[in-house]
């Protein structure tokens, strides 16, 4: 029996019925619009979560909204869900999907026309993920109905759905992660998605804020209801033991702190849910994740994907690249 051996990114990796290329996602918040699918894919990502999404175009909140923290390896941002809106989004999927196919067909029939033709390598595509959630101008009240307009449109264009509940940059969003407010989205959801004639994953993205009751809950309504999955973590509100200056945080103001900071609080939260669902609960990680030694310390906590952003930021355009060879190496 031959050994797979992987080459380069090449590390097909199953999770949730899918085949991803490689275990290495770019997380939701850098390519809101699915705007630069084709350069990411070069750049090695075996996944790339779009959004978030919204049901109306807003323009998120005022500039300026990130500050980078050198010295902590760290991100603030208070982007606010800015994004040119679910219509626009989907026509600009549908354009990348029909280039994605007359591309693929190119390829078989340039092989076929060979003198000693061979099948075509056909890498698997860039996994898609839609990570969808609600306008400012909603009432939390009537929140659901924004996910699900997101979830139908989008719903032909994307491999997964991913429900952002838990960004601090939106009034009142986090609200929305209590458990029955949960129930209420993820239910409907999962009904409508029963009427497609293909189902997608659904996963809920959580915070690291969350207090262990809290983490329970949603394990808790995760197993009854049958979730396929969690993505932990979203940004942090808490300033905890960095090192860039007080005076030079309070300046910047609020909004979520991503990075380095996060990395020990996003493995603890990983390995708790696994341990307390026995692996039945599916994890992509997020949180502090920035050499090959960081994904596998996820992967080994009981995620099955990992998913970066300001590691990216920090990295540089070799990241995927590296990560994959540490995770094999």
């Amino acid at each position: 029996m031959e050994i797979f051996k992987p080459k380069g990114n090449n590390l097909p990796t199953p999770f949730l019925g899918i085949l991803f290329p490689n275990p290495v996602g770019l997380g939701a918040g850098f390519d809101k619009n699915a705007n630069y699918l084709d350069e990411l894919e070069a750049l090695g990502f075996g996944f790339v979560e779009i959004g978030t999404v919204t049901p109306l175009a807003q323009p998120g909140n005022d500039k300026p909204r990130l500050f980078r923290l050198p010295k902590d390896k760290a991100l603030i941002n208070r982007m606010g869900f800015n994004n040119e809106g679910v219509k626009v989004i989907v026509k600009r999927l549908r354009i990348w999907k029909e280039k994605s196919k007359v591309k693929g067909e190119a390829l078989s029939a340039g092989n076929n026309e060979m003198k000693n033709p061979e099948p075509a390598i056909r890498q698997p595509k860039l996994i898609i993920g839609g990570n969808i959630g609600k306008n400012k101008i909603t009432p939390n009240e009537d929140a659901w109905m924004d996910y699900i307009t997101c979830f139908n449109a989008l719903h032909d264009y994307v491999d997964y759905f991913v429900v952002n509940v838990s960004s601090p940059n939106t009034p009142g969003l986090r609200e929305l992660q209590e458990k029955e407010s949960l129930r209420k989205i993820l239910t409907q959801l999962q009904i409508q998605n029963i009427t497609f004639e293909s189902q997608k994953p659904i996963l809920l993205k959580i915070a690291p804020d969350l207090t262990m009751h809290q983490i329970d809950d949603v394990i808790e309504l995760a197993m009854e209801i049958k979730l396929d999955g969690i993505v932990a973590c979203n940004t942090t509100i808490s300033r905890e033991e960095l090192e860039t200056e007080r005076s030079l945080l309070n300046k910047m103001g609020a909004g979520g702190l991503s990075g380095l900071p996060l990395k020990e609080r996003s493995t603890a939260i990983i390995q708790y849910i696994h341990q307390k669902t026995k692996g039945q609960l599916p994890v992509i990680a997020s949180g502090g994740i920035f050499t090959g030694a960081d994904a596998k310390e996820k992967l080994t906590a009981g995620a099955g994907l990992v998913q970066v952003w300001t590691g990216f930021v920090y990295e540089g355009p070799s990241m995927v690249k590296n990560i994959c060879k540490g995770i094999t190496g």
